[in-house]
């Protein structure tokens, strides 16, 4: 099973290299994309939303939205209802590098899945679908134990 957590990761950082290629946006790097799709997908979610979604501490959302922030690419209010948490919005900028970062995922999905047939693919989906709730199942049970 290592082996398979080992091949999951260099693809993940096969990918990051190709889109970083592919995506002229200079103040970006892939760590980014993964916030500028999911915080525009779903303008005005939370902080604490983003980590959720994309699995990653409180810090590190924070990190990288005031670098977001900084760069022109979201801005952040504070939510009406608990002024210590804020939402975040993607601006024009972000809007506009938006369709790159999809476009090279795209790519990047049909040259990954070059010979592989779509009964492969989709089986491969559902059997990575029920992992990621297995994981997040995990996580959030351990979550509640602290």
């Amino acid at each position: 099973m290592s082996r398979f957590m080992k091949m999951l990761n260099n693809i993940c950082r096969s990918q990051a290299i190709y889109r970083n290629s592919r995506v002229l946006a200079d103040d970006l790097q892939s760590s980014h994309y993964a916030f500028i799709l999911a915080i525009c997908r779903e303008p005005g979610r939370s902080q604490e939303d983003l980590a959720r979604e994309l699995c990653v501490n409180k810090s590190t959302v924070a990190r990288n939205v005031n670098y977001l922030e900084e760069k022109g690419y979201v801005t952040r209010n504070p939510l009406p209802q608990d002024k210590r948490q804020v939402s975040v919005f993607p601006t024009e900028k972000a809007l506009c590098v938006l369709p790159e970062i999809k476009a090279a995922s795209a790519e990047w999905m049909i040259l990954l899945s070059e010979g592989i047939s779509q009964a492969e693919l989709d089986t491969f989906d559902s059997v990575l679908k029920r992992m990621q709730e297995k994981a997040r199942e995990i996580i959030e049970q351990q979550e509640v134990g602290k």
